[in-house]
């Protein structure tokens, strides 16, 4: 398999493709591709490190699985692909984006353009069989996007991770939270978001708030 990815990850990421764990999960993901349905498409999974140079991350957030249904997943986590139904999680992102900013809710489930202004939009797992959530866990990648953090919050420095949930703020214990920002709520699923633990967390107006604070430039949400 390629590994599809900016100039600027190969270089901080080098070492990490070397390692035996990393060549056994290539190794499965290439059997998984070949024998089952998967998503996201082959050429998209290390979207999100093709969307977003290292140098021009400004903002982490990270999901868990790609979406595990037919012409969901693009690479980029909780995003799918243009002219796609919203998935539930996803309508919660923007009703919170609604009120937070007073925008209006986005037609477009593809959050490119976010990851074009310098959000990683980094599912945890990079992969999933169709219709099976999490099937592609625990077989390397959580290891890999654990590097990628440890990286980020190692060599840079002013960047706001999003938390979104559990399983997202177990990632971010990895993140030296006295040179970054680590905004954490619960996750935009209904289960969460229904329960009180998502709608109001203003997680969008404070990661530019932030921004603003260290002379960046803001993100257009």
């Amino acid at each position: 398999m390629d590994i599809n990815i900016a100039n600027s990850w190969q270089l901080q990421l080098a070492e990490e493709f070397e390692k035996p764990y990393f060549k056994e999960l290539i190794s499965f993901v290439d059997k998984e591709y070949e024998t089952e349905v998967c998503f996201p498409k082959k050429e998209e999974i290390f979207h999100a490190f093709l969307a977003c140079d290292f140098e021009k991350v400004k903002v982490v957030l990270i999901g868990q699985d790609p979406y595990h249904d037919v012409n969901q997943a693009n690479g980029l986590c909780f995003s799918v692909a243009e002219g796609m139904k919203h998935p539930p999680s996803l309508v919660n992102i923007f009703k919170e984006l609604q009120t937070d900013l007073e925008k209006e809710i986005p037609v477009s489930g593809d959050l490119s353009h976010w990851a074009e202004q310098g959000v990683l939009l980094l599912n945890a797992t990079l992969t999933v069989r169709a219709h099976t959530a999490g099937s592609h866990q625990k077989q390397g990648w959580e290891s890999f996007t654990d590097a990628v953090i440890k990286k980020l919050s190692e060599e840079r420095e002013d960047l706001v991770f999003l938390l979104w949930g559990g399983f997202a703020k177990k990632k971010g214990k990895k993140i030296d939270r006295t040179k970054h920002c680590v905004l954490e709520s619960g996750h935009p699923s209904p289960l969460s978001a229904n329960r009180g633990y998502w709608f109001g967390n203003k997680c969008f107006s404070e990661t530019n708030a932030y921004l603003a604070s260290k002379g960046l430039t803001k993100i257009n949400w």
